[in-house]
């Protein structure tokens, strides 16, 4: 299911509407295992599902853009009756995953399926089970695991994500989204991290961005991997200077469009100004001139102005949390 597609349909959602789509750690979640034969009218028939659960997504991603284009002419259906047409067609997709897994209870991958579908619908309960069921059903299966670890690392205990985590990596050391998940909850969740692992805070940062590493090692040219990492170092203090531009070049060296590559440079000229280069800061953000990112170059522009006039401390007030959005293209 297209998470787009699903925030969108929150957006229309009012007091008594659908529930928000839920933040999740990370959106990849791994239902790749082995088939004994794909061929089986059971796999043909799992197959078709997912097929219409990629159509019905389609389907209502078109009902709302073409309805965003008849509303700027007058014309667009109203909210609720907008919502009802949509909840239709995913009551529907619903409906079917519930009828093949009351058939095939023991089908992993389809009740792995289907937790996704459920969570990306706000209805987490239930997705959990989904995902408790499927771990029942086989305790080797990694994607249980994480897909487990992402809901207790959004709702708790964190100490339990830490762990499931541990084992989705011990049974399938070569997934990089696994690495990349507990990474990210063990810098969002420094406390527990600490009590978790007996580490103190410097150590923990460690931690994570080491495991930040080794999910780019085994997914290299992935740039948000490379942002994430990248953007932990404005977490970490005290600053480590050399090894957040260093992030920062390796990250605009995977940016895949001339957006994400200007956003980069924002960074790096940030990075730059407050190692005090001047030089080096204005060099980046000279490269940066796409017009989303016009208000946040000229604020960078008027620190370095007051970095070079002498006034470092007025212009360090505006970039103590370097972390602010720079716009889009992955760059948060």
């Amino acid at each position: 299911m297209n998470l787009q597609l699903l925030t969108l349909l929150a957006a229309l959602a009012t007091t008594n509407g659908t529930p928000a789509v839920s933040n999740w750690v990370a959106d990849n979640v791994d239902i790749t295992v082995d088939i004994t034969n794909p061929n089986s009218a059971v796999e043909r028939e799992y197959r078709e599902l997912l097929e219409m659960d990629d159509e019905i997504a389609a389907e209502i991603d078109e009902l709302i853009r073409r309805n965003s284009a008849f509303s700027e002419k007058g014309a667009g259906m109203e909210s609720p009756l907008l919502q009802t047409k949509i909840e239709g067609r995913l009551k529907k997709v619903e409906d079917a995953y519930e009828d093949f897994i009351r058939r095939h209870p023991e089908h992993v991958r389809a009740r792995l399926a289907y937790g996704s579908f459920l969570m990306d619908m706000g209805k987490e309960l239930k997705g959990k089970q989904q995902w408790e069921e499927a771990l029942a059903l086989d305790e080797e299966n990694p994607a249980a695991w994480n897909n487990l670890a992402n809901y207790f690392g959004h709702r708790g205990p964190v100490k339990k994500a830490f762990e499931y985590y541990a084992k989705a990596i011990e049974l399938n050391p070569v997934q990089s989204v696994y690495y990349q998940n507990l990474a990210t909850t063990v810098l969002l969740f420094r406390k527990d991290a600490k009590e978790y692992y007996d580490m103190d805070e410097q150590e923990v940062f460690d931690r994570a961005l080491s495991l930040y590493r080794k999910a780019l090692k085994l997914d290299p040219n992935n740039f948000v991997l490379a942002n994430d990492l990248a953007q932990s170092y404005y977490i970490i203090k005290p600053r480590r200077i050399e090894e957040a531009i260093a992030a920062w070049k390796d990250a605009l060296r995977v940016a895949g469009d001339p957006l994400q590559k200007q956003g980069v440079l924002l960074h790096l000229a940030r990075w730059y100004f407050i190692d005090e280069n001047v030089e080096k800061a204005r060099e980046y953000l000279d490269g940066v001139t796409n017009n989303v990112y016009a208000s946040v170059k000229e604020r960078i522009a008027d620190n370095l102005d007051e970095l070079e006039n002498g006034n470092q401390d007025d212009a360090a007030v505006t970039t103590e949390d370097g972390a602010d959005t720079v716009g889009a293209g992955g760059v948060d």
